[in-house]
């Protein structure tokens, strides 16, 4: 059970280090209003918000289709596939980026929503095409191969408190660095803590397209 929380947490959090639209939203509220500190936890909860009851959604819908034994295995094996064709984008943009050790975010790079931070967490959720894409098909191969369902709710209760952990151990301290003032990030350290993510996604993938094969659901 408790490798459901450790890879759950380990694959949201290389999701979350990627440089994307809620980060940048992140930056933005903990720079501009007042306890910015603060910015980081509601945005993580509209976050989370949003993605329970995608979660829910995800499993009442899929329910019948869950039942299918080749449908489970064609889908895990898509989702392993999709993981590491991300890890390698996620490689290849971060050795061809020339990274800027300023975190300053002005309005201007703020796309849509600027108002408060809990719906941004949701809003900018919503907004982000990656996210939709990743729930879809990452995110339910995922559940799929480690048998996530209505039948084990202990394993949802893992799986999603793993997977927000991964938010938060991330936006939390990005949100409290920028607010106290500490806007020159180590970008170095950061590119190869990417390179690393990326390197454990497509390892991640290989396994989890191995083990639907090898033990089907």
């Amino acid at each position: 059970m408790w490798d459901i929380l450790i890879f759950s947490f380990i694959v949201a959090l290389t999701g979350a280090l990627s440089p994307g639209p809620l980060l940048t939203f992140t930056i933005y509220k903990s720079l501009n209003q007042k306890r910015g500190y603060l910015a980081g936890v509601y945005i993580v909860l509209g976050h989370a918000t949003i993605e329970f009851a995608l979660v829910i959604a995800l499993l009442a819908g899929a329910s019948l289709f869950f039942q299918n034994v080749v449908f489970l295995m064609i889908v895990g094996i898509i989702g392993g596939i999709f993981l590491v064709i991300f890890g390698i984008l996620v490689i290849q943009d971060v050795l061809k980026t020339n990274f800027d050790a300023n975190l300053d975010v002005g309005e201007e790079q703020i796309k849509g929503f600027k108002g408060n931070s809990f719906l941004g967490g949701i809003v900018v959720s919503l907004s982000n095409p990656y996210w939709t894409f990743w729930w879809a098909v990452i995110g339910i191969g995922f559940m799929i191969n480690f048998n996530i369902s209505f039948a084990n709710p202990i394993g949802i209760l893992l799986f999603f408190i793993g997977h927000e952990l991964g938010d938060i151990v991330w936006y939390l301290p990005i949100s409290a660095f920028v607010y106290f003032g500490g806007k020159a990030l180590n970008y170095k350290i950061y590119k190869y803590i990417l390179i690393l993510c990326g390197g454990f996604m497509i390892v991640f993938g290989i396994y989890l397209m191995v083990n639907v094969i090898i033990s089907p659901p």
